[in-house]
């Protein structure tokens, strides 16, 4: 019954949000985001967080942009966790000049496993400016709010297939105002994770962007691959503590 609830509810959000975007010419693109992520744990409530990603667009032709994730995470209990991100972005533009951006996200999830069941939800807040420097507006951050919801099922000890859905709310961008206060993404993401061992895993995901009530939407379709690894956990760590 909690599966068939939360499918209704994800067709909802795209009928509704569908129904409302602006009518603007669409385009298609192809691409691949290669995400490493690191944590370290400093004890069983408190993690330092490290993530690199490169992304490729184009139908996998150029480089998109660089970004890196330094923060930390703080978990209340085995359900609820917070977490403060600083992100710099180097994005590549159509004349491959770079666009250097700031980013500060705030996320607070919760996650309740039922047997092999996991559902999770996850609001994310997140500032960022853009060519500070080279751009009148660049003094003026955008402001968005994210809302993430995933169910995963864990078919055996180390494969996990998921399926997520998320939303993007504009609080403020002077760069989009035909997006102001309004909804104007959406991403499907169907992955499945796979346990390499008792401090690692790697994954896959294809995703599906759609962007709406903007200038001119764009439809992405992503082929991603992940690499996550708990430094508290490895043998390496673990040698030289000894």
């Amino acid at each position: 019954m909690s599966r068939i609830k939360f499918l209704l509810l994800v067709c909802f959000c795209t009928t509704y949000f569908s129904s409302n975007a602006q009518f603007s010419p669409t385009y298609s693109d192809a691409g691949m985001w290669n995400t490493l992520g690191i944590d370290y744990a400093i004890n069983k409530k408190v993690s330092i967080l490290f993530a690199e990603e490169l992304r490729i667009k184009e139908n996998y032709s150029r480089l998109n942009l660089f970004y890196t994730n330094i923060g930390i995470e703080y978990s209340f209990n085995k359900y609820i966790k917070t977490s403060l991100v600083y992100r710099p972005i180097q994005k590549f533009a159509d004349d491959n000049t770079i666009s250097n951006r700031h980013r500060l996200m705030w996320d607070a999830s919760i996650k309740y496993k039922i047997k092999k069941i996991s559902f999770s939800y996850r609001h994310r807040l997140q500032v960022e400016a853009k060519n500070i420097q080279s751009s009148e507006l660049g003094h003026v951050p955008e402001c968005y709010s994210r809302h993430k919801v995933e169910i995963g099922y864990q078919a055996t000890k180390k494969i996990n297939p998921y399926f997520a859905f998320e939303t993007r709310f504009q609080y403020y961008d002077p760069r989009l105002v035909t997006a102001y206060h309004k909804f104007d993404r959406m991403r499907f993401q169907l992955g499945c994770d796979y346990k390499l061992n008792g401090f690692s895993k790697i994954g896959v995901y294809y995703l599906f962007q759609q962007l709406f009530n903007v200038n001119s939407n764009e439809n992405l379709y992503i082929t991603g691959l992940e690499y996550s690894i708990s430094l508290k956990d490895s043998p390496l760590f673990k040698k030289k503590k000894k």
